[in-house]
């Protein structure tokens, strides 16, 4: 659905050239929701605005759909936009126009008849659970109602795609999850592809299928929100995966721990988290398990957990049982003393 091959853009500051993005490319596939996480600074903000190219690369390829959007003219690239609605973290609304008004007015712009206009305007608020606001003014909403305007105004257009640029970052938690739950539903049940960008790691757990991890206008990592969440392979990644899952065991417990036995972090996912792991390597290998820190939660719609535990009893048996819970498609990982305050798997 989203090809982006090679994208570079630099700025030019006060004091020099600024690498805004160096070299990135990323894939989205059709009907996923695709997450993109880093810190301020790390050009994710740049490279969702390069997909409808409200920032033009300097190099690169931009493909939607199979078409290439650096090489359209600006009438073609107008017409290719309005399959791509936007969502922004300041809502973007005309202050001085009601919530009908902020819907209709661009739809009106674009040639639809009074009719159509009237249809979707009605349509797209009773979606996003607006629908007895219609005459409100945007001072009169809540952040997460305004949000909701952004969100059927954007889905209007009837787009197969929506870009959402931090659009829960200037909410609170309770409503922030609210907005989570929409784009859920408009996902499943609009079948509209989603590519977001944001600084917080609850998003991706919390909706997204893939993730890409950017820093210093790079991609550092990439993969399924499964595959982030256990394996995370940059510190960065780790940094943020641990803002969720944080397991401080002391140097001097671990170092007593290891005396007689290993500290592991445990990682279920799905259905194997259901499963009663440690008690059935305490039945079958010569082990003692002891459980020192746990959490579960979920991704997406599956459940993740993690246990930090301490197997106490002979080298070889913890070696056999670690084997029997990997088979068991439990992701087994050694902590060690210099993991201190670190996230443990």
């Amino acid at each position: 659905m989203i090809e982006l091959a090679g994208i570079s853009k630099t700025f030019q500051g006060k004091q020099g050239p600024i690498h805004a993005l160096n070299n990135v490319s990323l894939s989205v596939k059709k009907g996923e929701i695709y997450g993109v996480i880093g810190y301020s600074g790390a050009g994710k903000s740049t490279l969702i605005r390069c997909v409808n190219l409200l920032e033009k690369p300097d190099a690169g390829s931009v493909v939607v759909k199979g078409t290439d959007l650096t090489k359209l003219s600006t009438k073609k690239l107008r017409e290719a936009r309005t399959n791509i609605g936007m969502i922004f973290q300041g809502f973007n609304l005309l202050k001085t126009a009601t919530v009908y008004e902020n819907i209709s007015i661009p739809l009106k712009l674009s040639g639809f008849s009074k009719k159509e206009v009237e249809e979707r305007v009605v349509k797209y608020l009773k979606i996003v659970g607006l629908d007895e606001k219609y005459h409100a003014y945007p001072s009169e909403l809540s952040g997460g109602q305004k949000q909701r305007v952004a969100i059927a105004r954007a889905l209007a257009f009837e787009p197969e795609i929506l870009l959402s640029d931090e659009a829960t970052s200037a909410l609170d938690p309770d409503t922030t999850e609210a907005i989570l739950d929409l784009l859920l539903k408009i996902n499943k049940d609009l079948g509209i592809t989603i590519l977001l960008i944001t600084h917080e790691m609850n998003v991706i757990q919390r909706i997204c299928d893939r993730v890409a991890v950017m820093e210093n206008g790079e991609v550092i990592e990439e993969g399924t929100t499964k595959d982030i969440f256990t394996s995370p392979a940059h510190q960065t990644t780790k940094r943020f995966v641990s803002s969720l899952f944080t397991h401080k065991i002391p140097d001097d417990l671990l170092e007593k721990l290891n005396q007689t036995g290993q500290v592991f972090t445990l990682s279920f996912f799905g259905d194997s988290s259901g499963e009663p792991a440690l008690a059935t390597v305490t039945k079958k290998f010569d082990i003692y398990p002891n459980i020192l820190s746990g959490s579960i939660t979920h991704l997406k719609d599956e459940t993740f957990g993690q246990l930090v535990v301490h197997l106490k009893g002979d080298t070889a048996e913890i070696h056999k049982a670690v084997r029997y819970l990997e088979k068991d498609q439990v992701h087994v990982e050694g902590v060690n003393i210099s993991d201190k305050n670190k996230r443990v798997s």
